[in-house]
């Protein structure tokens, strides 16, 4: 089976010898035993030069990907181009790990190079949307935080036959290391009749992570796609922040593990979506 690259081009702090600022493509797998780079001008950054930069990263085999995962909204549409004329897929997502590590070793290394420009840089900056309300005509009956140990994330949803079922390998407790015993916070939301729609919803919207915001009023916000941002429930009512405090710190002690159940309600009988979901 061929492997997963995952892939960032964009501007970096550097310039040419004609001051024009320089992009650079970085390329690796998801162990980070293959990696490829290369810098052009921005007069350069387009889909043919990806081509060809690909097809170099490939070496004289051709051993293209199967795959290019790609964090970055900046450099999805020119990545997915390139990919389309390569026959390569592209997935955009969050958790690209070890691109993400790679890009902040990198960053260290950029203010000491003769072209830089010495401008403060943040590699992994993403201007994300704010906050939007999710459609009403697919919001459920009522929600609640909820906990599960993390033997029960797998044993009581693993094997269940639920339309939508998001639980990846990296993210299983066992998988991240968790004791079964540790506790497991999540959000539970009973949608009636809306229910399996808005499982369906919530899937093409890829959820992230659902945190906790206080504010007047505080809520709940579903980090979801690459820079999406959903409100998921509002509240003023004090047992309820106290709650939602509650499932923050429980959040902390899981390493960021946690879980969006949506069912019919609170029988127990039928789910209609789980996914399991971590903080960045």
């Amino acid at each position: 089976m061929r492997e997963v690259w995952q892939a960032d081009f964009y501007r970096r702090p550097l310039q040419d010898a004609a001051g024009q600022t320089l992009w650079e493509l970085l390329v690796c797998n998801l162990t980070r035993t293959f990696t490829y780079e290369a810098l052009c001008s921005q007069s350069e950054a387009n889909a043919k030069w990806l081509v060809e930069q690909l097809q170099l990263a490939a070496g004289d085999e051709q051993n293209l990907p199967s795959l290019i995962q790609v964090f970055r909204p900046q450099s999805l549409s020119l990545i997915s181009a390139a990919g389309q004329q390569l026959g390569i897929p592209v997935e955009p997502t969050r958790r690209t790990f070890t691109l993400k590590q790679w890009l902040q070793e990198r960053s260290n290394l950029y203010p000491s190079v003769e072209n830089s420009t010495s401008e403060p840089y943040n590699p992994l900056a993403v201007d994300k949307l704010p906050p939007t309300p999710l459609p009403e005509n697919l919001w459920g009956e009522q929600w609640r935080f909820a906990t599960l140990s993390a033997d029960d994330v797998q044993e009581a949803f693993i094997d269940r036959p639920i339309p939508i079922l998001k639980m990846p390998e990296f993210l299983l407790p066992l998988n991240l290391g968790l004791a079964s015993t540790v506790t497991v916070p999540g959000v539970v939301i009973y949608g009636g009749r809306q229910s399996l729609r808005l499982a369906r919803w919530l899937q093409e919207a890829r959820p992230v992570m659902l945190n906790y915001v206080a504010g007047a009023p505080s809520g709940l916000v579903l980090e979801a796609g690459l820079i999406e941002r959903w409100i998921v429930a509002t509240f003023e009512d004090q047992e309820v922040m106290a709650a939602a405090q509650a499932y923050e710190q429980r959040k902390q002690l899981s390493q960021g593990l946690h879980f969006l159940l949506v069912q019919p309600d609170d029988s127990g009988m039928t789910y209609s979506g789980f996914w399991l979901l971590r903080q960045d």
